[in-house]
């Protein structure tokens, strides 16, 4: 059999394997399970590509994207390698000489999408076909909760077992949690053999900047570098389209492309990038993932990343070809807000919701970085040895200063409101503000209250944005939005340890426009735990949001918070089938647990006869065996008490009529009491 260095000299045209790639390949050629996590541009294809050459009859790769599919399949016929693909985006003739081939023994590699796994079609043609091997390429979707799930990467596992043959995956993007998930899901909680690259892209400059008229930044960026083709991310379809018509009236190349657009369209876009030089695509994350154009020259985020892994995986888009590339990521307020609400509003469990906000604390902490944002980079990947001279504080090291002391008062609100507050009212405790909250909760009798003065509110708001970025705090998921501790703050609360801080970050944060929200910043967490809550409720019912509840009702519970079921009757847009249907659940999200209440009662909810029932309940109970409590038990049915309640009979021979001559007897003096003194 041709060795593998025979091959990829005369296949690939390589003198040489790039660093870890030939050790992949003999453990993959030998026939072992593999776990390949190397950096983009890393040479991941050639992994499978070149043992599929050296092993008997074919072998699959399950790949996520159409284009990159193609692509592959192009360059490896070009380089005289029988493949194909089964994609929706084939002729009728590719579709044709795939199966001759396969039918004949001559295809080497058959790549796929993983929806075609959901097909019982699909899985016996696999099984009658000779697979000796099965590639994963972008392993990282089959995690549920990352960034880019795809559901049919669940069915990789049930094919690898049904076929009995070993498989490779392979991704850019997995930290621990997500490693352990692509092995219960793709191994079946067996560990195949792991290999971990470095994740370092020495080639990349990194740079990030607070939003300040980001459509001139981003222009400005893109101004500079003429010529080049370059990515810019945008979290909204619509900002897509928008910036991509000023890169063009700028005079540059430009397209869009998001997932609301015409499949044909899209299809035309990725083709244009792969071919013409110098075009820049204006996208939502929807464009990309495996994207293999090597000379893409720069990246640009014109707002912040889900995470720190999705950053990570968008910016190694540029420079594959190993040569000098650049990054710039933008960042402000309301790209952290819209990050947190987003992760509040999933459907995942606390747990994972908790994971997702630390996540999120890493990306954070690379845009509030003190020193070298590759070393902050690699670190979350735990690599420590690092060398760089390629970022933007490399370039120009930031003003730091001790902020222990502010960091210490802010530790001290959290400690002394029992970690149940968000940062804006922690502000305006540290500001001793008077505030209906504040004097209800006696917060200004505290030790810390006032003694945040020397900075302004938006100042306070960049040194707690700057500890979540330290990871001294968290958002807790189950008390919607309020921060924890973690383990690193409480060295620095007993003064055991020191922290810096940006005062860059700190001097600036004044300066920032107010961002228009639909709540205040205090009561956004609980806001997106009420849309959540709403979602699967409209999930359920296959109905559209806004009919359980409008954002309009949403808004003013999270601002009045309802205590009871009564307190939620007095909301707009909750009458009585909603407050019957919905009710309890929403209350649950607001106070943690709901109180119970009698059909009966809860129709009453929101009225004056409802404080009726519950006082005549509480005399009944105190009656129920008569006045010396020897009597035989004796009790009033809910609909007699609501009738009671809502007619407010004014004499005996009236609650007669309701309840009957025992019971008016029994009840009648102390009950038509209650109706009095309701007047």
């Amino acid at each position: 059999m041709t060795s593998a260095a025979t091959l990829l000299a005369d296949v690939f045209g390589f003198d040489a394997f790039r660093p870890g790639q030939q050790e992949i390949v003999e453990a993959v050629h030998g026939g072992e399970n593999v776990l390949a996590i190397m950096p983009t541009g890393g040479g991941k294809s050639l992994c499978f590509q070149l043992p599929a050459l050296m092993r008997d009859g074919v072998t699959v790769v399950i790949s996520p994207l159409i284009a990159l599919m193609r692509d592959q399949v192009r360059a490896l016929q070009e380089a005289g390698v029988c493949a194909g693909a089964l994609t929706s985006g084939n002729t009728e003739e590719e579709t044709d000489a795939v199966w001759t081939s396969l039918e004949r023994g001559e295809l080497k590699l058959l790549y796929m999408a993983p929806e075609r796994l959901a097909s019982g079609g699909a899985m016996n043609m696999l099984r009658r076909v000779g697979v000796s091997m099965i590639a994963v390429d972008e392993a990282h979707c089959v995690s549920q909760w990352g960034h880019d799930f795809r559901p049919d990467y669940l069915k990789i596992g049930e094919l690898r077992r049904m076929l009995d043959v070993p498989l490779a995956a392979f991704t850019a993007t997995a930290d621990a949690e997500t490693q352990l998930e692509i092995v219960q899901k793709l191994f079946d909680g067996h560990p195949p053999r792991a290999f971990l690259r470095g994740f370092d892209r020495p080639n990349i400059h990194l740079a990030f900047a607070a939003k300040d008229s980001p459509r001139r930044q981003i222009l400005d960026f893109a101004n500079a570098r003429k010529g080049q083709s370059g990515i810019v991310y945008c979290g909204t379809r619509a900002k897509t389209e928008g910036l991509a018509g000023a890169l063009r009236e700028a005079g540059h190349t430009a397209l869009h492309y998001h997932g609301g657009m015409d499949a044909e369209d899209r299809r035309i876009g990725e083709r244009r990038f792969q071919q013409e030089d110098g075009l820049i695509v204006v996208a939502t994350v929807a464009f990309g993932m495996g994207v293999d154009k090597p000379d893409i020259r720069w990246v640009a985020h014109a707002d912040m990343p889900k995470s720190i892994e999705a950053y990570y995986q968008e910016i190694g888009r540029a420079g594959r070809d190993g040569a000098p590339a650049e990054t710039l990521t933008l960042f402000g307020s309301e790209d952290i807000r819209l990050r947190r609400s987003q992760i509040d509003e999933g459907l995942a469990p606390p747990e994972r919701r908790a994971a997702d906000h630390a996540r999120l604390n890493a990306l954070l902490g690379l845009a509030e970085a003190l020193e070298c944002r590759r070393k902050t980079l690699l670190k979350y990947f735990d690599e420590t040895e690092v060398s760089c001279g390629t970022c933007d504080l490399c370039d120009s090291p930031v003003d730091v200063f001790d902020g222990t002391t502010a960091v210490r008062k802010a530790l001290s609100a959290i400690l002394r409101t029992d970690e149940r507050f968000g940062s804006g009212h922690l502000i305006d405790i540290l500001l001793g503000a008077d505030t209906d909250k504040i004097r209800q909760r006696g917060h200004d009798s505290l030790p810390t209250y006032g003694v945040g003065k020397e900075y302004d509110k938006r100042q306070w708001q960049a040194v707690f944005r700057q500890m979540m970025g330290h990871d001294l705090v968290r958002p807790d998921p189950e008390r919607h939005g309020a921060l924890r501790m973690t383990d690193a703050a409480l060295p620095i609360l007993r003064n055991e340890a020191q922290i810096s801080l940006r005062r860059d970050t700190i001097k600036s944060a004044s300066r920032r426009p107010a961002i228009k929200a639909m709540v205040s910043e205090e009561d956004a967490p609980l806001l997106s735990a009420l849309k959540a809550k709403r979602r699967a409720f409209a999930e359920a019912a296959k109905a559209p949001a806004y009919i359980i509840f409008n954002d309009k009702t949403l808004v003013e519970m999270a601002e009045k918070r309802p205590r009871t079921l009564d307190d939620m009757a007095r909301i707009g847009g909750i009458g009585a089938k909603k407050l019957e249907s919905y009710g309890s659940a929403f209350l649950e999200v607001i106070n943690g647990e709901a109180a119970q209440m009698h059909p009966t009662r809860r129709k009453l909810a929101g009225r004056n006869a409802g404080n009726i029932y519950d006082q005549l309940l509480e005399v009944q109970s105190q009656l129920a065996r008569g006045a010396g409590g020897i009597d035989k038990p004796l009790s009033c049915s809910a609909s007699m008490l609501a009738k009671v309640a809502q007619m407010r009979p004014d004499d005996t021979q009236g609650l007669e009529r309701l309840l009957g001559d025992k019971r008016a007897e029994r009840f009648g003096p102390a009950f038509l009491d209650v109706l009095r003194a309701a007047g």
